[in-house]
Formats: C-alpha cells, structure tokens, sequence
C-alpha cells in the first residue's frame, strides 16, 4: 500500500487550490502539485519533518527535503522576492534538520500589503512527478500545523547516489543537446530555481521538446535569456551542465550580478579607477558591438556617395542623392534609438523603454530647437534655447551621439527595481515605462546633455587656443586624443569651430587634424586584419572597419575592434599623435568637411589661395600616419590571442525570479 504523509499548514489561513493562485507558475502546477493559504497571521511553521536545503538570501522562499524523498518548497506571497528580505525574519538555514510544526520565523503581512504584494503562502512539492501519486487538500480555515493535505507517495524505489548522478547527468545532456551544444551557448547561470542560459542563436531550441526532458518543469523567453524551469535540483543540474560546457561558462548568480567586491576592496585607488575606466569602456563597446556591422555597411555607402558626388558630378539636390545619403545616414541618425536598446541589453534594463527615450531625445521638434541656433542667453558657456515649466535649459544635439544613451540605460537599470518596489502589480504595464521615461528622458534632456555641452565648449576653447601657440604641437596632442572625445561624445563642439572657420576663411588646420585621427582608426583595424589568421569573423570585421574608416567612418573601427582590443586603440591613437605632428609641420590645411582618405578633393588649394602643395603634404602626412598606426598596432597593440581569450558571462541587474 502506498504511504501517506501530512502536510501541515504553515500558517494559519484559508486553505486554497493552487490554480487560485495569481503567479502563473504556481497557478499552472509548473512547479509542482501542492497547495496555498491565504494567511491571516504572520507565524511560519515547517509543513514536514526533513532537511532544509535552501533559504533564499531574500528569504521569501525556503526548501526541504524529507526523508521519504519529497521536495517542499515553501513560497511566503507572490513577486515579494522585490523586497529583498525585509518582510521576514528567517530562524533557520540550510542543513537544518527541522520537525513538522516547528517554528521557522515570521512574515510581516502589513508590510507586503504596504509594498502593493501578495501575502499567499505556497507550499508545492517540486519533484511530483517522481515520488507524487495523489494529493488530497482539507479546504477551509486552518491554523498553523494543522494538516492543510494528505500526499499519497509513489512506491518507495531507493534510488544510489550514482543513480541520482546519472539522472542529473542525463538532464544537463539532453538540455545542452537541445539548445545548440557548447557552440551555441555564450554563459550559463542559475537562480533559484531555473538555468538562464545566453545562446548565440536563441532560434534552436525548440521549447516544446526542451519541456518534455526529464527533469525540466517549464521554459521560457526572459531577459535576453532561454530560461529552463528545473525547481530545487538546478543546482545539481547546473554542476553537471557545467561539467559538460566547461568552467568558463560558469557564473552562479543569486542576486543578479557577480560578486567582485572583495576584489574591488584589494584594490588602491588608482587600481579603482582603471577597473572603473575599463568597466566603462566593456560597456559602450558590448553596447555598440550588435550594430558595427551595420555602421560599416552604412559608412560605405556614405562613401560610395562621395565618390559618386566628387567624381561623377552627381547633384546633392538631386532625389538620387537624397535617398541614396538617407539609407546611408539613418543608421548614424537614429544611433541614439540602436544604442539605447543595445546598452540596455547589456546593463539588464528594458530595452524598449530606453529606445524610447532615445527616440524621445531626437525627435524632430527638439532637433529644430537645436537646430535653430536661437540662444536667449549663455549660462557657463552654454547657450539656453529652451525652457521647461519656465526653467531655462539647454537642449543639445543629440543625434549621432552614444554616451548619453549608456548613461540613460544605466540610469533605467538603477530605477526599474525602485519603481517595481512600490508600484502595485495591476499598474506596472503602463504606470512603470511612464515613470521610467519621464525621469530618465529628463535627466538626460536637462542634465546629461547639458554637462556633455558645457565640457565640449571648454574642449573646443582649449583646442582654439592650443592652435595658436605651434601648429605642430597642437596637430600632436589633437592627434593623440580627438578619437577619445569621439567616445564621450565630447567632440560636438569642435565642429562649429570646424564649420566657422570654413565660412569665414575657406579653410580649416583644425579639419586636417580630425582627419588624420580618422585615418588612424582605419589603419589599426587594418594590422588586426593583416595579423589574424585564425579567426574569421574578426578578420571580416576589422577589413570592412578599415574600408568604412577609409571612408571617413570610424565607429566600426574604434567601437568594434580599436577599443575592444584595448591596446590596439592607443597604438592608433600613437599614431595620430604622429600624424599630427607630421601634420602640424608641414602645415595641412583642408577646404571642406570630408575627410579621411576618401576626402583627399578637400585638401585642394583653391587656386592663388594656400600653399599649392597641401595635397602632396596631405598624402604625405596621411602616409606616415598608416605606417605609424600600422606597425604599431602591428608590433605592440595586438596578438591574435587577444582575440581568444575566455568567454566571460554577462553580468545581469536583475532577476525576475518566483
């Protein structure tokens, strides 16, 4: 005859079906059969006699074992993992060995009310399937320890260890088999309850077969990542995952993100600034890494029309010309709205939302008041076009620009779980990207923005004013770091001073600078190309980032290979210095706004004005610029094991865990 067991009530409540519940998981038996309460006391009692396998580190959730092997999850309200334990006072902890009806703390059911939670306690039996015949609830009013069902168990089979391996062993298989193998999988971790696996091409597995595994509960499409439900056992199922993967792939993840500040607390001050520095240069590359390819392909373009208005007397007013410069200019654009949705990906905020605020700070309207060039008056050098409730503000250009948007994101990541903390459930559809996009939209229109103007306009006077001390000496320290104002988006304020000097004088030292800095870019990638011999998908890369560069275009160069490779950056920028330096020398002066290799007609002289040399010393100053990046880069910025190293796990913000 098969064995019944009590489950106690683990407090005391109304006794409920689990299909009553609001969470869908728990609603749909995902995790198991089982049953739930609806408490009307905060006291919390063990529902069996067993092990505690697990307490959550927010401890709204707590897992036993039982000696007929029974898996019991106790889940204290719905989404109150958000609260970060503050409800509840935990008495016990893992390894534990408690009695049915023990103590195990309390819950402060005001507070959860208060946080707009769920205070519905949960007991499931996660592994129904393996020991699970019948389940029989007593519905009603019961108090705490009294019996709230009765389990019917399967036939005891007593299972070894190695039987117990082997079934862990065979469920990591079949899943790594059905989501690609190795190959398709970038990193893995595990929370609570599911793998959250980040795959290359999340178009393989097939959810209906990953379900049927034995041992998988649920899967689903979160976040960016496959997440597969196993319930208590995944961290058993994680060790042998890893087994198979390898441990480079290996991150356990509790509270979302990876634990490095005992490392961080090792380090001098100078060593926190540079891992900050190096941090930050992670992120807006992993941010622009999704789209270089597109910004190549979109810089060719733009260089194909150059050659076609420079060479082939096409009309820039022509519809030919428009349309060909708008397939080639949107991607740059509408860069805001790309990158605000790929640095989200990368920092674990919604990457929808701040797309939209992207798509908020370029929206036409506000480009016109830039646009405009209609300045009330000057604040710190900053000119205020515009103003909000009758506050006076600034409203920069930001189309083409990137830094903003990585701050917005990590702005969004910061706020999403406050918002979620004290925004009721039946809200957060509508009421959260609201919020969300008010505050972070503002912040970045009224504050951000402002500040990347105010420090571009000192930029640009230090830049006027170096100018008019050497020329060469200005060529080299321009040289050296124009490309690192690119990155902050701090470079917008030269390009008036580029723009006036070409209208009042019809030509521009400055421009020629910039230009050599483009080059650079181009001739880094172009060493990493020549250097890889074992890596095809940078070798496509780094070629197509050299002829985009050629062009006139950097970013796939700078973002995609330069500053990805750390080195390979300041070997190009090296070579920039040198370049404007030789630059600087020979005094190359520039007539118009194309530059790089593909904008040699804009180092023309017009004629009777200018040295009728400055072509020549443009090519000059441009050769010796290649040489300079190239063997550089080639000699001491890049090994093609730099292109190899361990694949590293992404950090994530956030868990939206049960």
């Amino acid at each position: 005859m098969n064995k019944k067991i009590k489950l106690l009530a683990p407090t005391a409540g109304e006794v409920i079906n689990l299909s009553d519940v609001s969470d869908p998981v728990f609603a749909q038996k995902t995790l198991g059969e089982g049953f739930a309460l609806k408490p009307s006391s905060g006291e919390i009692v063990s529902p069996v006699s067993g092990q505690v396998v697990m307490v959550a580190e927010t401890k709204h959730a707590i897992s036993f074992k039982t000696a007929e092997g029974m898996e019991i999850l106790i889940h204290l309200g719905i989404d109150t993992v958000e609260l970060d334990g503050k409800p509840f006072t935990i008495s016990v902890k893992a390894n534990d060995q408690v009695k049915a009806g023990q103590s195990l703390g309390k819950m402060d059911l005001d507070a959860i009310s208060a946080a707009g939670k769920e205070n519905t306690v949960i007991v499931a039996v996660t592994n129904t399937a393996t020991v699970l015949a019948d389940i029989e609830l007593k519905k009603g009013q019961v108090a705490a320890g009294d019996c709230a069902a009765v389990v019917t168990l399967k036939e005891a089979k007593q299972a070894t260890k190695n039987s117990k391996e082997s079934k862990y062993q065979a469920t990591a298989k079949a899943i790594v088999d059905a989501v690609g193998g190795a190959d398709n999988v970038k990193s893995v971790i595990y929370c609570f309850t599911r793998l959250r696996f980040t795959l290359k091409d999340d178009s393989i597995p097939n959810d209906d077969e990953v379900s049927q595994i034995n041992g998988v509960l649920d899967v689903a499409r979160a976040n960016n990542q496959y997440q597969v439900v196993i319930g208590q056992t995944v961290d058993d199922v994680y060790d042998e995952v890893i087994k198979l993967l390898g441990p480079d792939f290996a991150v356990q993840e509790q509270t979302g993100t990876v634990d490095n500040s005992a490392a961080k607390q090792n380090l001098s001050f100078g060593g926190k600034i540079k891992n900050a520095f190096f941090q930050l240069i992670g992120v807006i590359t992993g941010s622009m890494m999704p789209v270089i390819g597109l910004l190549a392909a979109s810089g060719m373009l733009k260089g194909i029309l150059n050659i076609l208005t420079n060479f082939c007397h096409m009309s820039t007013n022509s519809p030919t010309y428009t349309i060909i410069n708008a397939m080639g200019d949107a991607a740059f654009y509408f860069l805001p709205l790309i990158v605000g949705f790929t640095a989200a990906q990368k920092l674990g905020s919604n990457p929808v939302i701040v797309a939209i605020i992207g798509g908020f700070l370029i929206y036409p309207d506000l480009v016109k008041i830039y646009a405009s060039g209609k300045f009330s008056y000057f604040l710190a050098g900053v000119g205020i076009n515009a103003n909000f409730f009758g506050i006076p503000i600034h409203i920069p250009q930001y189309t083409y620009s990137i830094f903003p948007m990585i701050f917005a994101a990590w702005m969004a990541a910061k706020i999403e779980p406050w918002i979620k903390k004290w925004m009721p459930v039946t809200l957060r559809q509508i009421f959260t990207p609201l919020v969300e996009i008010f505050l972070v939209g503002m912040t970045v229109l009224i504050i951000v923005g402002p500040v990347i103007s105010f420090i571009s306009e000192g930029i640009a006077t230090v830049l006027q004013w170096l100018l008019t001390v050497n020329t060469a000496l200005s060529g080299l320290i321009i040289g050296a770091f124009y490309q690192v104002l690119v990155i902050f988006g701090l470079h917008w304020a030269v390009i008036p001073i580029i723009a006036n000097d070409i209208a009042s004088t019809g030509h521009s030292v400055l421009n020629g600078i910039v230009s050599v800095t483009m080059i650079v870019q181009g001739a880094g990638a172009l060493a990493v190309w020549f250097k890889t011999k074992h890596n095809p998908e940078l070798k496509g890369l780094s070629l197509s980032a050299a002829i985009s560069a050629a062009v006139g275009i950097t970013e796939p160069a700078m973002y995609g290979v330069n500053l990805k490779y750390g080195r390979v950056f300041i070997t190009s920028s090296i070579g920039a210095a040198i370049g404007g330096l030789v630059n600087g020398l020979l005094k190359v002066d520039m007539y118009g706004f194309t530059g790089s290799l593909i904008g040699f007609p804009s180092f023309v002289a017009k004629a009777g004005q200018g040295n009728p040399n400055n072509l020549l010393n443009f090519w000059i100053a441009s050769i010796v610029t290649i040489i300079a990046a190239f063997l550089l880069t080639y000699f001491f910025g890049y090994q093609e094991g730099d292109a190899t190293s361990p694949k590293q796990a992404p950090k994530k913000k956030n868990l939206a865990d049960l």
